[in-house]
């Protein structure tokens, strides 16, 4: 993907750059471009402190297996800004995983991202399950919210693969009635809505309902709504951020999600979720 050069004025121009900027970094991270990604975050806070940019530097240098680094810049965001739920989760998942990794791990493969349809609401076919037996810090650092869940039954079972590693077995109340509805012919589609240094948490919506399970519902426990949003203009950055912050309030539920509204096409476009840039419009 080519990007226009930016140009290389001051004063007027200044915050028509930095979005230029702000853009071209989300663009090369959902590309997984990170060298690309980290170098266009550094011109960022050329220009001057940036929270989000802390952010976004922090997540390449973690990804290149930087963990040291990202660290750092972690602490830099959440200086900035001491509400940065992102950077101080994610101060606590470097702490954990540098405990037994160090400072640098290997860099982390591409990961595939989850479908929007999944993270639809819908009465019946949407709900939400932890994961148990996890894997090892070091295989989860790279496991982020938004990242396709494969689930694979195995007998009384369910195991959850995320880019072909076992990330957790799903929790048994959840696994048994799926696993008779997957037996039937059942399809299911997950991704990981939430995830801390010692629990993951996932969404599951029914893809496809064979015949034989005609009036079989695959989540029928009753429990309030989640405010549950989709991407946000398909970047990955912003995406892990709302989802991340969407589902924290939820995760004292005991039950699965009966979620209660479909969100209609319409207002799940790329416009309904565009990034807040008050800080970067002209005057």
């Amino acid at each position: 993907m080519a990007f226009p050069e930016i140009e290389k004025s001051t004063g007027g121009n200044a915050v028509r750059i930095k979005r230029q900027l702000v853009e071209q970094a989300i663009a090369y991270a959902a590309q997984g471009l990170w060298v690309d990604a980290a170098d266009t975050n550094r011109k960022i806070l050329e220009m001057g402190a940036d929270a989000e940019a802390e952010n976004r530097l922090a997540k390449a240098f973690w990804e290149q297996g930087e963990l040291g680094e990202a660290r750092e810049h972690y602490q830099v965001a959440l200086a900035l800004d001491p509400t940065n739920r992102i950077a101080e989760r994610n101060i606590e998942r470097l702490r954990v995983l540098m405990s037994e990794a160090g400072e640098k791990t290997v860099a982390a493969e591409r990961a595939d991202k989850a479908p929007v349809a999944i993270f639809v609401e819908e009465t019946g076919k949407t709900g939400f399950a932890m994961l148990t037996d996890l894997a090892a810090p070091r295989t989860l650092a790279h496991v982020n919210p938004g990242d396709a869940v494969e689930l694979i039954p195995d007998g009384s079972r369910l195991y959850a693969e995320a880019n072909g590693t076992r990330i957790g077995i799903v929790e048994p109340r959840v696994a048994a009635r799926l696993l008779k509805l997957l037996a039937d012919g059942n399809k299911y589609s997950a991704g990981i809505t939430s995830l801390g240094d010692r629990d993951v948490r996932i969404v599951i919506r029914e893809v496809f309902q064979d015949p034989r399970n005609y009036g079989k519902v695959s989540f029928p426990t009753a429990a309030r709504s989640s405010d549950l949003r989709p991407y946000t203009k398909g970047t990955l950055l912003r995406e892990e951020e709302l989802i991340e912050e969407d589902l924290e309030e939820d995760e004292e539920d005991d039950e699965i999600e009966d979620l209660d509204r479909v969100l209609p096409a319409e207002v799940t476009g790329e416009e309904a979720f565009e990034d807040e840039t008050d800080e970067l419009e002209e005057p």
